[in-house]
């Protein structure tokens, strides 16, 4: 069961493993998990039912003093993960358990990017990062390292091999979220980055960021835009230094 008491945790490794199951919040909502798609599709026809995994059975292990984070992840349409999202998270038994590429700068910069226009989270700030889907699935195993630099491929155009991934997790307990923040270090500085960026972006035709952003203190926060977990990130990650 997830608590809602909002916490950050160190963890070594993360076990997410696919357990086929039905959810009973598509079954008892289904009628109302439809109109509200039909809503929000009419709204932004961009948006694309595709599949995608959420959490449950969720606990924090020690093994060979290493602390692994466990679940089992079981796939729904990406409309009842909407409905789930913007109803108030009914279901205590489930969480959406996503990673996340902390990108840092050469020169000690987080940065962070804006959700474009026609995204399901227009204008929100946050690191680059996908609730897990298909792509993610090898064999029974859900890979979220893989998902981080996936994501961060394909909305910044930063190959894996461009940058250096940090060993372990800074999870995030929000409630409902579980955000699974993994260091990835890039060797060029925070105006080079976003030079990279803008010129990926240009060449794309929907790209799902319209800008990327540097943090470097707390006075770049966007308290508006940017999720609490990723606030509660920052300043955890700013406060280490």
């Amino acid at each position: 069961m997830r608590q809602d008491i909002p916490r950050i945790e160190a963890i070594d490794a993360i076990d997410y493993r696919v357990e086929p199951r039905s959810w009973r919040f598509t079954i008892d909502e289904a009628e109302a998990i439809d109109r509200h798609w039909d809503k929000l599709s009419a709204g932004n026809p961009h948006l694309f039912n595709g599949r995608v995994f959420l959490m449950h059975r969720m606990a924090i292990e020690l093994q060979d003093d290493r602390r692994v984070l466990r679940g089992d992840g079981f796939e729904v349409e990406y409309k009842a993960f909407l409905a789930w999202r913007d109803f108030g998270f009914p279901d205590p038994e489930t969480a959406n358990c996503f990673a996340m590429a902390a990108l840092l700068s050469a020169d000690g910069a987080f940065m962070l990017g804006r959700m474009g226009g026609h995204t399901a989270n227009p204008g929100r700030i946050y690191f680059p990062a996908g609730t897990p889907d298909l792509d993610d699935v090898k064999e029974d195993l859900i890979d979220l390292e893989g998902s981080v630099l996936r994501e961060l491929a394909e909305e910044t155009g930063i190959a894996p091999n461009e940058v250096a991934v940090e060993p372990g997790w800074t999870v995030v307990f929000e409630g409902p979220r579980v955000a699974c923040m993994k260091i990835v270090r890039s060797s060029l500085s925070a105006a080079e980055i976003q030079a990279r960026f803008e010129a990926f972006i240009a060449a794309e035709a929907s790209p799902e960021l319209d800008a990327l952003l540097a943090v470097f203190s707390e006075r770049d926060f966007d308290k508006e835009r940017m999720p609490d977990f990723t606030l509660r990130y920052l300043r955890h990650a700013l406060a280490g230094r």
